[in-house]
């Protein structure tokens, strides 16, 4: 199966619509997918229900698809940086399913392990468990989270071999293997395309068989929320 596409825009093309659920890894801008977020937006699908730690910033990273009206409703774990979801929000023009960060990680692991539900204690006695089940275990209270099982799952990843096997580059790892085990089509952008068998087996993050295409984007812009210096001596 030839999981190489030449470009970000014939990477999502057949595969993306509107009114879709999406899953976007990164966190905060480290190890977003640029050009397919970019391409996304090209399309001017619209409608869409994101799943991702967070918004990106305002006119960068999926920032860019809240300033489009493409995005109607985010589930993050967190929404600062970025004034145009805030105003969007208070406005009443944008959905959010707020989530505790952890159980947003293990509600992407679990839909990709094929587990429909869990019982966490995270949120239990908060709005958070508002309108789901509870449940007593060993004399304590949990509450159930439902998976999250994304029609879609866009991908940042470092490296890629011919077959899909992926390494993701230190902390820009995060979301990403979660959002493509749990995406019914995972398609990743990666700096670099080796062929298969140059990645040692114990280099692998994440094995091919969760990933259906594959574009290269060797020059990302890599944008940092918050630069932060202190004067040199």
């Amino acid at each position: 199966m030839k999981k190489i596409f030449p470009s970000a825009a014939a990477a999502l093309d057949g595969v993306v619509r509107s009114g879709q659920l999406l899953a976007v890894g990164g966190f905060g801008l480290c190890g977003i997918p640029e050009a397919l977020i970019e391409a996304l937006k090209q399309t001017g699908v619209k409608d869409l229900t994101v799943i991702s730690n967070n918004a990106g910033v305002d006119g960068f990273g999926l920032g860019k698809l809240l300033e489009t009206r493409q995005i109607s409703k985010m589930i993050s774990s967190y929404v600062g940086e970025n004034k145009e979801f805030e105003r969007q929000y208070l406005a009443g023009e944008l959905q959010l399913e707020f989530t505790p960060q952890g159980t947003l990680a293990e509600k992407l692991r679990a839909g990709g392990a094929g587990i429909p539900a869990f019982f966490t204690k995270t949120g239990v006695g908060t709005m958070v468990a508002e309108g789901k089940e509870l449940r007593e275990f060993d004399g304590e209270t949990y509450v159930m989270e439902r998976s999250l099982v994304p029609d879609v799952a866009l991908v940042k990843a470092d490296v890629a071999d011919m077959s899909g096997n992926l390494r993701f580059n230190l902390t820009a790892r995060n979301f990403n293997p979660a959002c493509a085990m749990a995406g019914k089509v995972c398609i990743v952008e990666v700096e670099r395309i080796v062929a298969t068998g140059e990645l040692a087996p114990d280099d692998i993050h994440l094995p091919g068989i969760y990933v259906h295409r594959i574009v290269l984007n060797a020059s990302p812009e890599k944008r940092i929320e918050k630069l932060t210096t202190r004067p040199r001596k």
